[in-house]
C-alpha cells in the first residue's frame, strides 16, 4: 500500500504473465517442477501452488505473512545457495511477490507454467534466438551502395556503417586467387595460373575463376575433409586394439561425391542417418549410413551392459552436434541446465538407435551390423536388428539400475507437436522406421537449427570464423552472431536455393567481403574497437591446416597425385614415434611412396597413431564430432618443418625440379623456385640474398665432401618452404 497526498494508494495489479511467470521460471522452477520436485513443491500449476509441499502451504492467497514461499525469500533462504554463495532475491521481485501474493496470487485457469517456455538470464527458452522459425530480413540500404556486390555486403556494410567503420579496400590479384584456391579446392595456383588471373581484365574475372573451382572435382575434396572432422571418421576402433573398420573409406569418398554433386543437404542427411531405410534404397545410401559407424568401440568393456549407454550416447551428441548444433547429451542424466532440453528428450532421441546396438562381445562385428543384415557386402554402413526393438527406459540420474518410464521415440520437444510422435512400423518392415522419421524431421523445413548451423559453418570456412563462433552450439552458450540478419537472410537462402551449398558458395566468394585485403589503413584503431574483426572489416590471415599444408609441400614439390577415391595410404611414421606402440614397427607398415604422393584426405586414420606431422598442425580430434579445428602457432610447428624427413624430402624433390627447369644456371635456379613456391618472380633484393644463401652453403657442404650444389639448392628450396608467404594465405 503506497501513501498519497490524499490518503493511501492501492498498489497497481500485478501482471501475472509479465511479472510473475519469468520470475518463477527463473528463479525457481529448477528445483520445483514435476520432476523430483524440491520438498514436493510443484509451481507448474496453481493446484501445485496451493497446494504446497512437505513443509506446509507455501501460497496463501491474501496472506503473504502465512505464506512459506515468500518467508523462505525474505529470509534469504530461497534460491538456495549456489556453491555456498547466498543467491537473494532481488527487492524488487521479492515485493512483486509480495504484491501477488497480497492480492489473492491470482492464476489463469489451466495456465501451466513451462520451465523452457522463455529465455532467462541463466538458460535459454523455447524463445531463444536460434529456435526460432527462419524468416528472411530485409535486405539493408547503406550509403556506399556501390561497394555491395549482392546482399551479403549490404548487411556486413551496414554494419560496419553504423560502428562509424569503413571496409579494408580490395585484395589485389595475386592475393585473391590464391585465397580462393586454398579455400575451394585445397591446393596452390601455379604462376602459370596468377598471371593469367592477373591479366584477365574481364570484369567478370573473380565470378569466373570461382565458377570454374566450384566445378572442380578437388572441390569436393576439400569441403569433405570438414563433414569428416564432424562425422569423428577415422578408420580405427580406439581403445587397447584398435582394429580396423573395414571399407571406411567409402563412406569418405561417398561425401566427396556428394559435395561435388551438390547433393542437397536435406537429403545429405537423409541418406545418413537412414540411407537403409529410404524406399530407393542403393549400395550408396547404405554406404552414408557409415556415418553412425565411425564413433569408437571397445569389445572389452568393464561392463558390457553400461557400455551400450556409452555407445547410444555416442550416437545422439554426434547426431545433435553434426546437424542440430545442440548438446543434447547433457541431457542424459538430468534436464539440461541450460538449453530447453528435457531429460526425457535425450532418451526419446536415443530410442531412435536403440535397436541397432551390436554387444561388445561381438568382436567380429565391430559394433555395427553383419553384411547379411545390410544386405549389401562390402560395406561399412548401418541397420536395425529388427522393427520390434526392447523398450528404452528413462534412467534416473542415467543410472541404468533405476530405470523410469518407458520412452517412445520422438523428435525434440523444441519442435512442432506434430514431430513429437513417431509412426510405427508396418508388418512387413525390416527396420522400425525411427531413424528415417528423426532425419526427415531433422531435414525439414520446420527445423529452425539445421540451416543455421550449415550455414554458419560454410562461412566459417571461407573467413575463418563463423557468424556464431561457437559452430556446434547454437544454444544458451552459444557465441552471440555477429550479424544475427545476415545469417537469417543466408539461412533462407540455402533453403529458398533447395538446399544446394554450391550458390551459397558463390555468393559469399564473389562478395566485395570476402575479395578483402587482410590489410587496413586505419588498423591500429580498428584493432582498439574490433581486435577480433567480428564486423569484418578486413579479411583474416590464416595459416594452412594440416591437410592444406601437407598437400601444398606435395604440390609444389611436383610429386602431388591427383587420383581420386579408393582405399587409404599408411603415411612414414619415425621409429620414436611407434615406441610406444607394444608391437612397434610390425604395428605400422607404411605404404609404397607413390601411394603416399595423394592427397592429404586419402591418409588412414588410425586413432591410436595419426601422424606426428599432421597433428602438430591441429589436425582434428578423431573421437568426438569437430566442426572447428583448434588454430595454434607454437614452436613445435616451426620445428617439424625444419627438421621433419617429410618437409626435407619435399624440398630436396622441389631441388631436383627446380635443375630439371632451369638447369645449371644459379640466377634461372632462383627465379624457378620462386615461381614454384610463391608463384611469382623473386625482386632484386631476393636474388642477392638468394645468391649469398646458395654460396654460403656451397662453401659448408664442399668441405664435407657433399654434392653442394644439389644440397644447396635443397636447403634454398626449405627456406622458402618455411617462409610465411608460403604458410599462410592472406
Amino acid at each position: 500500500m503506497l501513501a498519497g497526498p490524499c490518503g493511501p494508494l492501492v498498489a497497481a495489479e500485478v501482471d501475472f504473465e509479465r511479472e510473475v511467470v519469468p520470475l518463477l521460471i527463473r528463479r525457481c522452477l529448477e528445483c520445483h517442477g514435476d520432476v523430483d520436485a524440491s520438498g514436493g513443491l510443484s509451481l507448474l500449476t496453481a493446484a501445485g501452488a496451493y497446494k504446497g509441499g512437505e513443509s506446509g502451504l507455501a501460497i496463501q492467497p491474501g496472506q503473504p505473512a502465512e505464506s512459506l514461499l515468500l518467508h523462505r525469500v525474505t529470509a534469504g533462504e530461497m534460491p538456495p545457495p549456489k556453491q555456498g554463495v547466498p543467491q537473494p532475491l532481488p527487492k524488487e521481485e521479492t515485493a512483486v511477490l509480495q504484491r501477488w501474493i497480497e492480492q489473492g496470487a491470482k492464476w489463469p485457469v489451466g495456465r501451466k507454467l513451462d520451465p523452457y517456455e522463455m529465455t532467462t538470464d541463466v538458460r535459454a527458452g523455447r524463445n531463444w534466438w536460434s529456435l526460432q522459425p527462419v524468416k528472411r530480413p530485409h535486405i539493408p540500404k547503406v550509403s556506399r551502395a556501390e561497394w555491395q556486390t549482392n546482399p551479403i555486403d549490404a548487411f556486413v556494410l551496414a554494419k560496419l556503417e553504423k560502428e562509424g567503420m569503413v571496409p579494408a579496400p580490395e585484395a589485389d590479384r595475386r592475393t585473391l586467387i590464391r585465397r580462393v584456391y586454398q579455400d575451394v579446392i585445397g591446393l596452390p595456383p601455379t604462376q602459370e595460373e596468377i598471371d593469367a588471373f592477373v591479366a584477365d581484365a574481364s570484369p567478370q574475372a573473380c565470378e569466373t575463376l570461382v565458377e570454374r573451382l566450384l566445378a572442380s572435382r578437388h572441390f569436393g575434396e576439400r569441403w569433405a575433409r570438414y563433414w569428416l572432422d564432424i562425422a569423428r571418421f577415422a578408420e580405427t576402433s580406439g581403445y587397447e586394439r584398435d582394429q580396423t573398420k573395414p571399407f571406411a573409406w567409402k563412406y569418405r569418398d561417398w561425401v566427396v561425391k556428394a559435395i561435388n554433386d551438390d547433393m542437397p543437404f536435406d537429403r545429405f542427411i537423409i541418406e545418413q542417418l537412414a540411407g537403409d531405410e529410404v524406399p530407393e534404397r542403393s549400395v550408396d545410401t547404405v554406404i552414408a549410413t557409415g556415418f553412425l559407424r565411425f564413433g569408437t568401440w571397445n569389445d572389452e568393456p568393464n561392463d558390457p551392459a553400461d557400455y551400450q549407454y556409452d555407445r547410444l550416447e555416442d550416437l545422439v551428441h554426434t547426431t545433435s552436434t553434426a546437424f542440430l548444433g545442440l548438446t543434447v547429451k547433457c541431457a542424459r542424466c538430468h534436464d539440461h541446465k541450460f538449453d530447453p532440453i528435457p531429460q526425457i528428450d535425450y532418451y526419446r532421441m536415443a530410442s531412435v538407435f536403440w535397436s541397432g546396438p551390436i554387444g561388445p562381445r561381438d568382436r567380429a562385428l565391430l559394433g555395427g551390423p553383419s553384411a547379411d543384415e545390410l544386405g549389401v557386402p562390402d560395406v561399412l554402413g548401418w541397420t536395425d536388428l529388427g522393427k520390434d526393438p526392447p523398450p528404452l527406459h528413462l534412467l534416473k540420474k542415467g543410472d541404468r539400475h533405476r530405470p523410469q518410464q518407458v520412452v517412445e521415440p520422438a523428435a525434440l520437444s523444441i519442435v512442432p507437436e506434430k514431430y513429437r510422435s513417431f509412426t510405427p512400423p508396418a508388418e512387413t518392415a525390416k527396420t522400425t522406421g525411427r531413424r528415417l522419421q528423426l532425419a526427415e524431421w531433422i531435414a525439414s523445413r520446420d527445423n529452425p537449427l539445421v540451416s543455421r548451423v550449415a550455414v554458419n559453418r560454410l562461412w566459417q570456412h571461407h573467413f575463418g570464423a563463423g557468424l556464431s563462433r561457437s559452430p556446434d552450439n547454437l544454444g544458451f552458450h552459444a557465441d552471440p552472431p555477429s550479424h544475427p540478419k545476415l545469417l537469417e537472410w543466408l539461412a533462407d537462402e540455402f533453403m529458398k536455393n533447395g538446399w544446394r551449398s554450391k550458390p551459397l558458395h558463390w555468393l559469399v566468394l564473389t562478395s566485395r567481403t570476402y575479395r578483402q585485403a587482410s590489410l587496413h589503413s586505419q588498423q591500429d584503431m580498428y584493432n582498439g574497437k574490433d581486435s577480433a574483426n567480428r564486423y569484418l572489416w578486413r579479411a583474416n590471415r590464416r595459416r594452412l591446416d594440416a591437410e592444406g599444408l601437407r598437400d601444398a609441400l606435395l604440390a609444389v614439390s611436383g610429386e602431388l597425385d591427383l587420383r581420386m577415391g579408393g582405399p587409404s595410404f599408411l603415411p612414414t611414421i619415425t621409429q620414436d614415434a611407434l615406441e610406444g606402440l607394444s608391437r612397434k614397427a610390425a604395428a605400422w607398415q607404411a605404404s609404397p611412396w607413390d601411394e603416399q604422393r595423394r592427397r592429404s584426405l586419402y591418409m588412414f586414420s588410425q586413432r591410436s597413431l595419426l601422424s606426428p606431422f599432421m597433428t602438430v598442425f591441429d589436425f582434428g580430434d578423431t573421437n568426438l564430432p569437430c566442426g572447428q579445428r583448434d588454430v595454434t602457432i607454437v614452436a613445435p610447428q616451426a620445428l617439424a618443418m625444419l627438421n621433419d624427413d617429410f618437409a626435407h624430402g619435399r624440398s630436396a624433390a622441389l631441388a631436383e625440379r627446380v635443375k630439371k627447369t632451369a638447369g645449371d644456371n644459379r640466377d634461372a635456379q632462383i627465379r624457378t623456385a620462386w615461381s614454384y613456391v610463391f608463384g611469382r618472380d623473386p625482386d632484386a633484393n631476393e636474388i642477392v640474398v638468394a645468391r649469398q644463401h646458395l654460396e654460403v652453403q656451397r662453401e659448408k657442404l664442399t668441405a664435407n665432401g657433399n654434392d653442394s650444389n644439389a644440397m644447396a639448392l635443397a636447403s634454398l628450396c626449405h627456406v622458402l618452404m618455411n617462409a610465411n608467404e608460403f604458410l599462410y594465405v592472406d
